[in-house]
């Protein structure tokens, strides 16, 4: 565990680190203007091969590797469109720039290349652009610093985080070919860390409720220890953090068809000494994520109860991981990791071997 922490600095921590794993995760709820509801989530990852502790990612010949996951919901139809990148490809010139830059590809090109793009226009405000969404995102609050300083000890493990978890959002999605002018708002998380995460378990939930709070609160479980943890913005600007809160699971699960995993999707989250009791349920069951030997469930939910005593509803994102799978996801890895080596080297034989060895700017931490 990290036993020394420094001070959150912007736009410096905005960059990457060299640390075992870091990532820039986006989620946000949309309309369209027919009142259509959509949501969305990008998150890009960079990792050390060797001391990350995904099985998978072992065998790739690589130091470090960026992979991408998206994913981007239409509540009105209940259809989910789920996205994972073993491997992405960033430009020489990401992270190079005052502000947060990544621009990023997929090596697989038949047909051509999506560029995906990460780019601070200035300073938390940002475009975001893949093949299902081009919007603009503009913070209306100050960074939350979970914990207070942005640095949280989880027990037997450390974590940098800061989040900004008011985003006012406005752009095109793309479904079905379809492009669809929307607007509504997003969340953004970073967070970076000297530990791996592989067989860890957590039970994670951003809220944005109607009375212009949000909220972050999660479990998490390292086999060992588990922490659970509140932190709030509240509609002045004023952050709070604590350590009781509860959750509780309400109703059945759902079961993955595919992987047999068990997930309970709706629950009960009760801070008791804010009067803070909410319940949540997803928009839509299906939205599972799987990414080689590795499932989780990621998807927006929706809230109603009571916080400060006085009622309430919102919106928010609900992620839940290790939980346990019957599904032969080694021979899926095998699979998928034989492609992603392929591509890999078809990649360098192209000239792209300086990207795919990581040579960029490292801050210093």
């Amino acid at each position: 565990m990290q036993n020394k922490s420094k001070p959150i600095k912007f736009p410096k921590d905005e960059l990457v680190h060299d640390h075992i794993i870091e990532w820039w995760y986006f989620n946000g709820h949309l309309k369209d203007k027919k009142g259509n509801k959509y949501a969305f989530m990008n998150c890009l990852f960079r990792a050390d091969v060797k001391k990350v502790k995904i099985p998978f990612l072992s065998k790739i010949p690589l130091k470090t590797i960026y992979f991408f996951h998206s994913l981007l919901s239409d509540i009105k139809n209940k259809e989910f469109y789920p996205s994972t990148d073993y491997l992405s490809i960033i430009s020489k010139d990401s992270f190079f720039k005052p502000l947060l830059f990544i621009n990023h590809t997929n090596p697989a090109m038949a047909g051509g290349y999506i560029n995906r793009v990460i780019e601070e226009t200035k300073k938390f405000s940002y475009r975001l652009k893949d093949k299902n969404v081009d919007l603009k995102l503009t913070s209306v609050k100050s960074p939350l610093l979970e914990g207070g300083t942005g640095y949280l000890n989880l027990g037997t493990k450390s974590t940098y985080y800061y989040s900004l978890t008011n985003l006012k959002t406005k752009g095109v999605i793309k479904i079905k070919n379809k492009e669809i002018e929307v607007e509504g708002k997003s969340w953004m998380d970073h967070q970076w860390a000297n530990i791996g995460y592989s067989k860890d378990i957590w039970t994670w939930f951003s809220l944005q409720l109607d009375n212009g709070i949000e909220m972050v609160c999660f479990e998490y479980d390292d086999r060992k220890t588990k922490t659970r943890l509140f932190h709030i913005s509240y509609a002045d600007d004023r952050q709070e953090h604590g350590r009781r809160v509860e959750f509780t699971p309400l109703g059945a699960e759902w079961t993955s068809p595919k992987t047999k995993a068990a997930y309970p999707l709706s629950w009960r989250i009760r801070v008791p000494q804010k009067n803070i009791d909410l319940k949540v349920a997803p928009f839509i069951e299906n939205q599972e994520m799987i990414f080689g030997s590795i499932n989780y469930w990621e998807g927006p939910l929706k809230a109603n109860g009571i916080f400060a005593g006085k009622k309430v509803k919102g919106v928010g994102f609900m992620e839940l991981v290790g939980y346990p799978s019957k599904w032969n996801n080694l021979q899926f890895a095998k699979s998928e990791l034989g492609n992603t080596i392929n591509k890999i080297f078809v990649y360098t034989q192209n000239g792209a071997r300086d990207i795919i060895k990581g040579k960029t700017k490292i801050a210093n931490k």
